[in-house]
């Protein structure tokens, strides 16, 4: 909402009644005296007019969990337990999922109510690097390195997926970095090279890794340089 649309609003004035107050100096956004009167505010800024405020900031929240398996990657479900059922903040019910993850999966989730930065974070065009460690049913040959490069068709969607990096750390155990989050991508492109995901983590979003001593279960906020940082990783 405009910062001019918000005066006029909240004190039953007109625009250009608001327009002349914010010209004259009288209305700060969080803290700082600002002129521009079509100054675009959310729900996070503090507005006051004359030293008084007319809305409050709402807590901007940004949280990371270390996801157990066989909790959802869900903001509520009658049956099962979900990533918003493992953090202990007043403020939960606000918050929704920065990019899911499967069930029986593992690792790193990120929740948050500020839909500009997830939405920012998901977007294709964006390609933050999500990067999993993967154990496998037989053992993962070498020509599948060159195989999730080059990327795998799927006619289904009609697409093929973004180079991806295999790097084999063990007989029956490998890191990816994906560039892209499709529907069981993971697994389908192992898949396609004859072998079968038994287990499945994801390490790290962006620039945030999931820290080692943050426990199965455990959660906590992210730090203003992470949530900065996580378009840089």
């Amino acid at each position: 909402m405009k910062l001019e649309r918000l005066l006029a609003k909240h004190d039953s004035m007109g625009r250009r009644q608001a327009r002349q107050r914010i010209l004259a100096g009288r209305v700060r956004v969080d803290g700082r005296v600002t002129l521009v009167h079509d100054l675009e505010v959310d729900r996070f800024a503090r507005v006051e007019l004359d030293g008084q405020p007319l809305r409050q900031a709402e807590r901007l929240l940004h949280f990371m969990v270390n996801k157990p398996p066989g909790i959802l990657s869900a903001t509520r479900d009658p049956e099962h337990r979900t990533v918003i059922d493992l953090l202990d903040d007043p403020d939960r019910h606000l918050l929704h999922i920065a990019g899911r993850l499967d069930r029986g999966t593992t690792g790193l989730v990120l929740l948050t109510n500020d839909g500009r930065w997830s939405k920012r974070l998901m977007a294709p065009e964006a390609k933050v690097a999500k990067v999993y460690r993967v154990q496998t049913r037989d053992p993962i040959l070498q020509q599948a390195v060159d195989d999730f490069a080059r990327g795998f068709y799927f006619h289904t969607e009609d697409l093929t997926t973004l180079p991806a990096e295999l790097e084999i750390i063990g007989e029956r155990e490998a890191r990816l970095t994906l560039h892209e989050g499709r529907y069981h991508q993971i697994k389908r492109m192992f898949h396609r090279t004859g072998n079968l995901v038994t287990a499945l983590h994801r390490e790290s979003i962006g620039g945030i890794a999931l820290p080692a001593d943050l426990p199965e279960g455990g959660w906590r906020a992210l730090s203003a340089a992470e949530i900065v940082g996580v378009f840089e990783g």
